[in-house]
Parts: C-alpha cells; sequence; structure tokens
C-alpha cells in the first residue's frame, strides 16, 4: 500500500514559534458548553434527561494569520506585479494544478542556520540524488528547522533560499517549493544583521522578491519532510480558498510509492 505522510504542522495555543502578533488563538467550547447552547436551540430541553451523557456538540473559534501554520504563498505576497509587470495572483488565483505534482526532497540539513542556497548548491543537490528536474515537480528542502517547532528559536533555524536559487527552479518549470523552516529565505536576523553591516538592499526577502521576476509560490513551516525519500512521491498542497490574500493555510501530504 501506498504510505501518506502528513507534512503539516497543527494550529495551537500558546507556542514560541511566530511573532506574538502572528501567533494563533484557539477557543475551546466543549460538550457541556455545547449542551447549554442546545438549549437555546431546543426549547424546554434538559441536558441530564434528553442528551447522551448529558453532552452537547464542541466547537472552536481560531483566530489565524494567513501565515499561520503550514501554509501556501502566492505571489501576491512577495509583490503587487510579477512577470514582468502583470498583477500578482492572489492565493484564490493559484491554478490547482500547481498543488499537485511529483516531490523531489533536498537535503540542506547539514548547512548552518543562515547559510544562503546559491544555484550551485541546488545544481550540486540534483547531482548527488541522481535526479533531474522536471517542469511541474514540487520541490521541497528540508533544512532540519522543523526540529525545533514549538520552540522560541525556531524563526532562526535553518538554511534559506535567494534570489539565485529560487530563480534557478522557476526557470525549469517549478511553480510550488517548500521549506520546514519558518521562512523560504534566510531567517530574518541573519539578513537583517548583514543588511546593517553592508546597507545593500539585495539581501532583503531576496527569495521572496525573485517572484517579482518570476510567478511561483512556496510552502513554509512544513513538518515531517525528513521522513520523504529524495524522490518516488506525490505531494498534495491544495490551499484555503482566500478571497485576494496573500496566503493560504495547507493541509500538505505526501504520498510515497510503493
Amino acid at each position: 500500500m501506498p504510505k501518506l505522510i502528513d507534512c503539516s504542522i497543527s494550529i495551537e495555543n500558546d507556542l514560541p514559534s511566530d511573532p506574538p502578533e502572528m501567533a494563533p488563538r484557539v477557543k475551546y467550547l466543549g460538550h457541556d458548553s455545547g449542551a447549554d447552547q442546545m438549549k437555546l436551540v431546543y426549547p424546554g430541553l434538559d441536558p441530564e434527561c434528553d442528551l447522551p451523557d448529558g453532552k452537547g456538540w464542541a466547537i472552536e473559534f481560531v483566530t489565524l494569520c494567513t501565515h499561520s501554520g503550514t501554509h501556501l504563498d502566492a505571489p501576491w505576497h512577495y509583490h503587487p506585479t510579477t512577470d514582468g509587470g502583470r498583477r500578482a495572483p492572489s492565493i484564490d488565483e493559484i491554478p490547482l494544478t500547481w498543488c499537485l505534482g511529483r516531490g523531489v526532497k533536498l537535503d540542506f540539513s547539514h548547512c548552518a542556520d543562515g547559510y544562503l542556497v546559491t544555484a550551485k548548491d541546488l545544481d550540486q543537490a540534483f547531482t548527488r540524488i541522481g535526479h533531474k528536474l522536471s517542469a511541474g515537480e514540487i520541490v521541497l528542502v528540508y533544512t532540519g528547522a522543523g526540529a525545533f517547532w514549538g520552540r522560541p528559536d525556531y524563526m532562526q533555524k535553518g538554511c534559506g533560499m535567494g534570489r539565485e536559487a529560487t530563480l534557478w527552479l522557476c526557470e525549469r518549470g517549478v511553480r510550488v517549493m517548500g521549506t520546514d523552516a519558518w521562512s523560504w529565505d534566510r531567517p530574518l536576523a541573519f539578513s537583517a544583521r548583514e543588511f546593517k553591516e553592508s546597507n545593500d538592499p539585495s539581501v532583503i526577502w531576496e527569495g521572496h522578491f525573485a517572484g517579482i521576476e518570476k510567478s511561483y509560490c512556496h510552502l513554509e513551516k512544513l513538518a515531517n519532510i525528513d521522513q520523504l525519500p529524495a524522490t518516488g512521491f506525490t505531494f498534495f498542497c491544495f490551499p484555503i480558498k482566500i478571497k485576494g490574500a496573500s496566503a493560504g493555510w495547507v493541509r500538505a501530504v505526501a504520498l510515497v510509492d510503493d
């Protein structure tokens, strides 16, 4: 039987792996609260007599940023325009055909935190696994950052993809790529430090800003991609359809071949 691997993190409270303003909030209303709510729907209802074990429904209220949890960034997130000046598509405008394809995993977990992955690095990584990249494949970058999810230092972990590497993938027909790190780019602290020292604006968010030149999407905060083979799997990453949004939450799943 083919094996399914869940490549998504859970949406949960009280994890320090996002900035406070982006952290999700989940309010849980349990079965006792549900029983009280059902009394409003069914006049005369006595929960102890009329409901199984006196319990009603359970529901949750969730407050999220579109970039909470495992999510797919749309070109609109990077800039208002792409591909020579046309309007960048928002997440509800991403073709579903982009979000299903044969997957390739590249292992960059040996790289230091903050390392900037180059086109040469990518070329060598594909040589190591003996794979010739095809248009439409989904490329996942394993940085090792995923092991730190739930910890305050998660946002500072992992290498990042620069402009050169991102465009190298785009030029070979890759429309969706992803990482187990907090950002497709290097952790922000590294590029911020370099900008402060050099005053060179080209180091700012360069992997994302590559989307100004070539339209593409990337996944962030993936999980369990260390469990994937280098090739031999199909990847699914359909985003929630939020009108005009820069990103959408994804239940990313890999189907590994027999």
